[in-house]
């Protein structure tokens, strides 16, 4: 997400707290390391006019790099400013491959969605994907931050969703003119709205009642989602739980601000700004572990 809609960032990798006075200093040079991971084959798949063909070959050498690098063999030295840290960090902190290859998978799937003009069946295969787009993400920093119980990883998961949801909901107008389709298609049925064909379908889709009604019930679901994960920022230790605060909180409220447009993201992109941050930070101070049953944001 960009830079003026952050701290709820997933798009380019741009929440990272690579710089951020809140990230321990420790943990600056893995995060980074993953971040330049991420946001280099982030390009690969969605930077130029390059066909998805050789995209997707890029993608598949990125990935035997990235297995050479864990299998502790050296990698092709295509991209050395990525591999080289990559590989030192993995060894300090033990990284896990798992995520780090749920994210490749992530971005070829965008590159065939877009070829394709192919659009979600539902919020089950649109949930499959955030899991491997944005979740990882997540689970690397908690991994990091020594935090990795069950219970963890599961609220973890829900705040990573619901950013890269909220993304979503926030960026139609940009997206669909893109060829990037994530209403899923039974939830547009749901309201009303026939999408036999997304390529024509979508970019014809109108802002009217019926798609604003369909996007409030998204952003109800994106909210609902974190704040099933909200809890989490009472297990992350130190100054990293207050940046996860922010996430939280910042996330929510893009959805304020969705809200706010009547659900008319089709036809406008709201952002948080300078502006919001007295509201975002009033929030963060306000998060406290809830009582059995009680909301924690």
């Amino acid at each position: 997400m960009p830079a003026d809609a952050r701290p709820p960032a997933i798009d380019h990798y741009e929440n990272f707290p690579v710089a951020s006075w809140l990230c321990p200093p420790r943990l600056r040079a893995p995060i980074a390391a993953i971040y330049h991971f991420a946001r280099t084959a982030d390009d690969i798949a969605d930077e130029g006019d390059a066909p998805a063909e050789p995209r997707l070959a890029d993608l598949a050498d990125y990935r035997a790099d990235l297995h050479a690098v864990f299998a502790s063999d050296a990698p092709s030295g295509r991209w050395p400013q990525v591999f080289t840290p990559l590989a030192a960090q993995a060894r300090a902190f033990a990284l896990p491959l798992q995520p780090l290859d749920d994210l490749l998978s992530a971005f070829a799937q965008d590159v065939l969605k877009t070829r394709d003009g192919a659009a979600y069946a539902d919020m089950a295969e649109l949930l499959d994907y955030c899991g491997r787009s944005a979740s990882p993400v997540g689970r690397l920093l908690l991994h990091l931050y020594g935090v990795r119980d069950a219970a963890s990883l599961r609220q973890s998961d829900a705040i990573c969703t619901a950013l890269q949801l909220i993304n979503f909901w926030q960026d139609l107008s940009r997206d669909i003119p893109r060829g990037r389709y994530y209403l899923p298609l039974a939830d547009c049925a749901a309201h009303g709205i026939g999408i036999t064909d997304p390529a024509r379908d979508f970019q014809a889709l109108r802002d009217d009642e019926r798609s604003a009604a369909l996007i409030a019930s998204l952003v109800e679901y994106a909210r609902r989602t974190m704040l099933r994960g909200a809890p989490l920022v009472h297990r992350v230790p130190g100054r990293a739980g207050w940046e996860l605060r922010a996430v939280v909180q910042g996330g929510l409220r893009i959805l304020d601000k969705i809200t706010a447009l009547h659900h008319r993201t089709l036809a406008q992109r709201p952002t948080v700004g300078k502006r919001d941050a007295p509201v975002i930070a009033w929030r963060m101070l306000r998060m406290r572990q809830p009582a059995m049953g009680q909301s924690p944001a």
